[in-house]
């Protein structure tokens, strides 16, 4: 199935969770001056226009990023990304939102690499395009992520940052997700890898942070961030979560400090809440 396109919900809650983590995950590579790489297995379009009919149409991104930008109170850890945000938007309004490549592009370093994988015919040619000028920097191909990615693995410099976030459209994303990964620690076992998810009613969404965990792996962090209560009916996302293997030794204590906030700032109702839990030898 091809008919999922992340412009619907562009600068959400969930990409505020998932883009402030990755931001400070490439910012903790980039403390070391040895190369890595960039992996995206689902890029999607890399920017959206918040001004076009798919944004609009729900205008997700009030809700999310939009609930941060202009506010004096913002903690210094998530400045950083909001800075990215903030950088496509030099006009004061808000038109633009990066995706996972758009906001990873602007602190890869010279010698660093990205690989970006998106299977829709649609969002593969705007990525295509937005990146049509980076040369061998960045590499873009119109391929099954889940698959393609193991053709880079282990990636030359031996570094790398994985982001594998799927749209879930198919339940059968749950089960691809978990054996892709081990498949992935096969060949790069060293390698941080970023699993982003939605949290849904449906028993898959609930059960893949403990299938992760029962992993061949001994570092992880699960990180969840719900804005509202489950709705009665069972229907749509409350909440989303990233699971990740190999993390920096600092991101638990940058967490720790910035969820409370995301909390009070992104929550919708008495249910909004955050997860933090850890095993980092």
């Amino acid at each position: 199935m091809l008919s999922y396109r992340h412009a619907f919900h562009a600068g959400n809650h969930a990409d505020v969770l998932k883009h402030f983590v990755l931001v400070q995950l490439l910012e903790y590579f980039n403390q070391k001056d040895k190369p890595y790489w960039y992996i995206d297995t689902h890029a999607g379009a890399g920017c959206y226009a918040l001004d076009e009919a798919f944004a609009r149409k729900n205008a997700e991104y009030e809700d999310g990023v939009g609930r941060l930008l202009g506010r004096k109170d913002v903690p210094k850890e998530l400045k950083s990304y909001l800075k990215l945000v903030r950088d496509l938007n030099s006009a004061g309004k808000l038109r633009l939102y990066p995706g996972s490549p758009c906001c990873a592009a602007p602190l890869l370093r010279e010698e660093d690499r990205m690989r970006l994988f998106e299977l829709h015919p649609a969002d593969n040619k705007l990525l295509q395009k937005t990146f049509e000028t980076a040369g061998s920097k960045v590499m873009v191909l119109q391929q099954d992520g889940f698959t393609g990615i193991n053709a880079f693995l282990p990636p030359p410099p031996r570094r790398a940052l994985v982001l594998m976030d799927p749209p879930y459209e198919v339940k059968t994303d749950y089960r691809t997700v978990v054996s892709s990964l081990k498949e992935c620690l096969r060949r790069f076992p060293t390698g941080t890898y970023a699993v982003w998810y939605p949290k849904l009613h449906s028993m898959e969404s609930r059960e893949l942070p403990e299938k992760l965990k029962r992993l061949p792996i001994t570092s992880w962090l699960h990180v969840s961030l719900d804005v509202r209560s489950p709705s009665s009916d069972g229907y749509g996302m409350h909440g989303s979560g990233l699971f990740i293997i190999n993390p920096p030794w600092t991101l638990n204590e940058i967490l720790k400090k910035t969820l409370p906030y995301l909390v009070t700032v992104l929550g919708l109702d008495t249910g909004a809440s955050y997860t933090l839990e850890s095993e980092i030898p």
